[in-house]
Formats: structure tokens, C-alpha cells, sequence
């Protein structure tokens, strides 16, 4: 349940920047690379780094760089996928677009948020919302960026045990995408709503509702023609099967989820898919069968908690450089600050000496007008 509590998918990072003006072979280049990243992301990031390679733009650099930490998320890469978000981040202050800024921090929020820096997930997804709230009314892109941050607020939620709090957060969203035109990555986006919120339900022990839950999200997944989602949600009904103790059905739904995820390279998936395997041959008394996938399930942990460890120092080492850029901001502002202090003081000073001395003189003065008058 940890590891389905940590969950999040590849469809949040799907960018929503405007591509047009392209030419016709990169437009064909770069839709055919998104629609790679739930079956093969390795496809997808040969042809981003193809792109990448002469694109001079900088909002269709940020889209690009965009798809490549997409396609590296899928396969649990996140030292590179947060590499290259935050390399979209960077461009994206360079934009005056409110719809790139807005999506790019959501899509960094989200990055936090998978690597369970809560904290920096919800600042994030505060200072995107200043942007989302600056968006046309009615327009599809607020309603999405609407939509994916109030999704990533419900899983940091759903990941701290909150399932009430989450549902409502899922609820709102799935209502926002519905407001949106119909489009494959909104389905995908549907599809992985719908598979966080048939896990509240099970947290809940509303397995009627789980079991509603998880056929949407199958069913917005095969729209999406998103392979990699369509598995996540068979392992989540799988799961809900194995709780009741039907676990040949739970092993069925299991080998469709391990056929459809062979090529994505998604380790969160293989992992989750490999435990319920060992699981539910356990409950069987297949010992044989139980420990290979067990063997499976530890091979795959510990590669993504290898992966993990490399982005988590990435991010470290990036919130340093953050925190020294503003120390010395700040040391810059208040070295501003003393020499403005210093120059009001010196010219104060100055005053108070002019108006000391005038004063003696005029002292002096009265003095020898005095003495003066007592002689006289």
C-alpha cells in the first residue's frame, strides 16, 4: 500500500504549450513522440533530443524539455526528469506566457511531489495558482491547470493517509476536466484521477465504489490509448480483488497489467504489479511462483529506490544553489541598504555640524553684544 500511496503517472506531465509554427516534420516528430511515452518512452526522448537539438524557440524548447522529463518519469528516471523540468522552469520565467508559466510549475510541483518533498510540492503549486488564477475564464488551459493542482494536492493528501481530504481534492479536479475539451491527454489525466480515487475508496472500504472507480479510469485510459495507465488501474482492481480473497481473478487481472507494461519501463508499475503477483501466488501455496516474483518485486525496489536517492541529491544540490542565489540577493539588498543608511547618516551629521557651528556663532555674537552693554 506504500508504494500505491506514492503514485503518481507520467499524464500530469503532458504539456500543454501551444507548438504552432513548427514545421510539419517536427509537428509529426513531436506528436509521435508523446503518443510513445505510455508504451515506449525511449522513443519519445531520442526524438526530443532530436528536436532539441535545433529548436532556437523558447516556449517550443520548454515543450520539448517538458516531454523529455515526461518520458524519463515514466521509466523512474528522476534524476534526468528533474533535470529537465528544472530546465523548463528556468526558461519558463524568460516567457511572458501565463499558460506555460502555469503549467511548467505544476508539472515541478508534481516532481516534488513524486519524490515526497511535500512541502516544496504545495509552495509550488501556490505559486503556480497565482498564474492559473490570471488565465482566461472559460479557457480550457485553466481548467486543466485547475484541475492537475487540485489532483496533486489530493495524492499529497492520499499519501498522508487523508482519504476524506483527498477525495474532495479528486472530486474537484475530475469536475474541472470534465470542463475541458476532450482530448487524449485529458483522458490520461481522467484516467489517473480516477485510479487515486479508487484507492481512497478502498481506504474507505467502499469497494462498490472503488470497483466504479477503477473501470473509468481503464476506460479513459483505452481512449488515451495510454497502455502504461490502463495497467496501474487492472493492479488496482487486482488489489481490491485480493482483499476480498478472490485471487485467481487478482492474478488475471495481474498478467494483463504485466503484459501491457513490458515496454514501458515504468518501475513503480513493474514494482507494484510484481508484488501483488508474490502475493496473491502466496495466498495460493505457490511457493515456486511466490518467489519469483518476490526476487522481481526487490530487483525493481531497489533500482527505484537507486533512482530516487540520485534525483533526491539532484534536488538538494539545486535547492542549495536556490538558497545561496536569494542569501546573496539578500546580502546584495542590504548592502544597498547601508550604504543608502550611511550616506542619510554622513548627510545628518553634516547638518547637525553646519546648525552646531552656526549656533556658536551666534552665541558669540550675542556674547560680544552683551559685554558691550555692560561697558556701555
Amino acid at each position: 500500500m506504500k508504494l500505491v500511496l506514492k503514485f503518481i503517472i507520467t499524464a500530469f506531465f503532458i504539456c500543454q504549450a501551444s507548438l504552432y509554427g513548427q514545421k510539419i516534420s517536427d509537428d509529426s516528430l513531436l506528436k509521435k513522440a508523446r503518443l510513445e511515452i505510455y508504451g515506449n518512452p525511449d522513443i519519445s526522448i531520442r526524438i526530443a533530443n532530436q528536436l532539441l537539438k535545433k529548436e532556437k524557440d523558447i516556449n517550443k524548447s520548454i515543450s520539448i524539455y517538458m516531454l523529455l522529463s515526461t518520458a524519463n518519469i515514466a521509466k523512474r528516471n528522476f534524476d534526468e526528469s528533474l533535470k529537465y523540468i528544472l530546465k523548463a522552469k528556468e526558461l519558463a520565467q524568460k516567457t511572458n506566457d501565463l499558460k506555460i508559466r502555469a503549467n511548467v510549475l505544476v508539472s515541478v510541483a508534481i516532481q516534488y511531489q513524486q519524490m515526497e518533498l511535500f512541502s516544496k510540492s504545495f509552495e509550488t503549486l501556490n505559486e503556480a495558482d497565482v498564474y492559473i488564477e490570471k488565465l482566461p475564464q472559460n479557457a480550457d488551459e485553466k481548467y486543466i491547470e485547475t484541475a492537475r493542482s487540485y489532483a496533486i494536492r489530493g495524492m499529497i493528501y492520499k499519501s498522508q493517509s487523508n482519504s476524506e481530504i483527498a477525495l474532495e481534492k479528486f472530486l474537484v479536479s475530475i469536475k474541472n476536466f470534465e470542463k475541458a475539451a476532450r482530448s487524449k491527454p485529458v483522458y490520461a489525466n481522467m484516467s489517473v484521477v480516477y485510479y487515486n480515487i479508487g484507492y481512497c475508496y478502498i481506504n474507505l472500504n467502499l469497494m462498490q465504489n472503488a470497483n466504479e472507480a477503477f473501470i473509468k479510469s481503464i476506460s479513459y485510459a483505452q481512449k488515451a490509448t495510454a497502455k502504461s495507465l490502463e495497467a496501474f488501474a487492472l493492479k488496482g482492481m487486482a488489489e481490491m480483488y485480493k482483499q476480498n480473497g478472490e485471487n485467481v481473478t487478482a492474478l488475471h487481472l495481474l498478467s494483463k497489467a504485466e503484459n501491457l507494461s513490458k515496454k514501458t519501463g515504468d518501475l513503480v508499475l513493474n514494482e507494484g504489479i510484481y508484488k501483488e503477483m508474490a502475493d496473491n501466488y502466496l495466498a495460493l501455496g505457490k511457493q515456486n511462483l511466490y518467489q519469483y516474483y518476490h526476487k522481481k518485486y526487490f530487483e525493481s525496489l531497489f533500482k527505484r529506490e537507486q533512482n530516487e536517492l540520485s534525483s533526491i541529491n539532484h534536488s538538494i544540490d539545486n535547492h542549495n544553489k536556490e538558497t545561496l542565489k536569494k542569501i546573496r540577493e539578500m546580502g546584495a539588498h542590504y548592502q544597498y541598504l547601508r550604504i543608502i543608511i550611511g550616506v542619510i547618516g554622513l548627510i545628518i551629521i553634516v547638518l547637525l555640524l553646519y546648525f552646531i557651528l552656526k549656533i556658536r556663532k551666534q552665541n558669540l555674537l550675542y556674547q560680544k553684544e552683551i559685554q558691550k552693554l555692560i561697558r556701555s
